[in-house]
């Protein structure tokens, strides 16, 4: 690895930790109630937003009743979208005049933005119009991202409240995530990447003649207003197939950091509005520090396998070492702008976040290279993870984590001042063994049924790698792809439709209940036997139990894949 290498990552890594606290500070007061700068400007429209769907925002809701409310809000917005996507034809906006997205497409299109996944087995430009790409895909890319926040401080609530029947009201916490949260930044972002030539217009795509006189075709359209909330919500889809290797989307070294902080800036900053919300900071800084341990040492090793000289190439007496002249290592899939550095820091932040957006192609990462954005996929999503979804499932893992150091000591567990019994901790479990079946069952299902083994391009363990990470990502909702693996089939829109369906909602309903629960106990005192959970001690047993839990759900599988195809390419079996 070199020094530039690791400058980038420091820089990165820094400007992500000095937004924790304002970021934090600010998404705090929005959700307590507090007035905020912004709320002389979006005050009325929240209100207006309340009297025209009928909120009464003093009346909160039982966990039951916030759940209901968010599957039905989620239920809606995918008939909503599929709907879109299947009359496209019709709708306006259309300059290209494309017409209906078929059914199978539109079921899993539909899934995946309502899930927050955005995977994508549509090309944007070829598929899409602009009313479907505005209307259809960048609302959702609001909406599903403030639903996340708004269970993630459903959670919080839970740990915060003592003898309450209530964790908030959805509605409530939806509009204020939208209105006050994610609609400023995105705002801001978008006006910086227009400034930075990203496109943001109406126009028919432009036909051109090339230098070696051939002709091509240039999409345009509302580019920048949708490429700032999907990395903002951790969304990820494109408005072009390329995705942020395009120059549209991510046209240079300003735009790509922008981008980059913009899909962990949220994420992370949610720690400390834990923090401030539970009445100990401290408590927030124990789990941003588990996040960013795990995101850098994810990171390391992944950016020092892509700078490793390729073995065959070695063999042929080539030098790969990196100099002025050339990057070294390995640069396939790579845009030359970004360098193996600016992609590998891509490549693990949009798997820790589950944004799923990429600027090189993972597909021909290193076989370690590859691993680490599968690896992080498959932790569940909360190394910073997506907006909201990230923070719950860390604090779902804390509850595990306890509960391993009760069994140690021999006391009950307890996390912030609440004893986890028998409910929250089965609850737990129950969300954190989604992401393996829903990954698992598929994935194998997927491997020897000829519908799934039609659509590699790949053999051998790089194409069984291939069809681990896409169902990975939809159970993880993430949506990067091993490119290799051809998805727009029946077969593969239906079978990771339903992955990102469980990956989504198996979560939040045992979360909520967990929520519930917490929320209608009282607080008790810390004793001297109380485990502390602000200190080293914690952040490396709640590291350990993430570590554990992963590698032994998901070492088996990485091990046919991977792994295999590191062993072998070292071997010589394979390039």
């Amino acid at each position: 690895m070199t020094t530039n290498a690791l400058l980038q990552i420091a820089v990165f890594a820094a400007l992500v930790t000095l937004t924790v606290k304002p970021l934090g500070a600010y998404m705090a007061a929005v959700f307590t109630g507090e007035r905020t700068l912004l709320s002389p400007v979006f005050g009325p429209l929240e209100r207006g937003i309340y009297r025209l769907g009928g909120v009464n925002t003093e009346q909160e809701q039982h966990w039951t009743a916030y759940a209901l409310a968010c599957l039905m809000f989620s239920i809606a917005g995918f008939v909503f979208l599929y709907g879109v996507l299947r009359l496209q034809g019709f709708l306006p906006l259309n300059p290209r005049g494309l017409g209906a997205v078929p059914p199978d497409l539109a079921f899993n299109t539909a899934v995946s933005f309502a899930t927050n996944t955005n995977w994508q087995s549509y090309s944007g430009e070829t598929t899409l119009s602009y009313f479907t790409q505005m209307v259809g895909l960048t609302m959702h890319n609001f909406v599903s991202a403030a639903t996340g926040l708004a269970l993630a401080i459903a959670l919080i609530r839970g740990f915060a409240r003592r003898s309450a029947k209530t964790i908030g009201n959805f509605w409530v916490d939806l509009v204020r995530a939208t209105l006050y949260v994610l609609l400023p930044l995105a705002v801001l972002i978008a006006l910086v990447l227009i400034w930075q030539g990203v496109p943001q217009n109406f126009a028919s795509y432009t036909s051109v003649v090339t230098l070696e006189g051939l002709k091509q075709t240039i999409a345009q359209g509302p580019v920048a207003s949708q490429e700032a909330i999907k990395m903002l919500g951790t969304n990820g889809g494109g408005f072009f197939n390329a995705n942020s290797a395009h120059p549209f989307e991510n046209p240079n070294a300003l735009t790509n950091m922008i981008e980059l902080w913009s899909i962990l800036a949220i994420s992370a900053a949610l720690t400390h509005t834990f923090g401030r919300m539970v009445g100990n900071t401290r408590q927030g800084w124990a789990i941003f520090a588990v996040m960013a341990a795990l995101y850098l040492g994810g990171q390391v090793i992944c950016t020092g396998a892509e700078y490793q000289p390729s073995p065959k190439l070695a063999a042929l007496h080539i030098n790969q070492t990196p100099s002025a002249l050339q990057s070294g290592g390995n640069m396939e899939g790579k845009d030359v702008r970004s360098g193996i550095a600016g992609s590998t820091i891509w490549a693990t932040a949009t798997t820790d976040a589950s944004n799923g957006s990429v600027n090189a192609m993972h597909d021909s990462f290193t076989p370690l290279g590859g691993l680490i954005p599968m690896f992080n996929i498959q932790l569940g999503e909360v190394v910073f993870g997506g907006v909201g979804s990230g923070l719950y499932g860390m604090l779902l893992f804390a509850i595990v984590a306890m509960f391993v150091a009760g069994l140690m000591v021999g006391r009950t567990p307890e996390y912030l001042g609440k004893k986890l019994e028998a409910r929250e901790v089965k609850m737990a479990i129950l969300a954190i063994l989604v992401t393996p079946l829903a990954t698992l069952v598929p994935a194998a299902i997927a491997s020897v049924a000829p519908a799934g083994l039609a659509g590699l391009n790949n053999a051998g363990p790089h194409g069984f790698s291939e069809i681990l990470y896409a169902f990975s990502s939809a159970a993880g909702n993430n949506g990067s792809a091993f490119a290799g693996l051809t998805a727009n089939t029946l077969f593969y829109n239906l079978l990771l439709g339903i992955a990102m369906l469980l990956g989504r909602f198996f979560w939040i309903v045992p979360m909520l209940a967990v929520a519930g629960s917490l929320a209608a106990k009282k607080i008790v005192p810390p004793s001297e036997g109380t485990f502390p959970t602000t200190g080293p001690l914690f952040v490396g047993l709640l590291a350990g139990v993430l570590l554990i839990v992963g590698g032994l759900t998901f070492f088996p599988a990485l091990a046919l894949g991977p792994l295999a195809e590191h062993f072998a390419m070292h071997a010589g079996a394979l390039y």
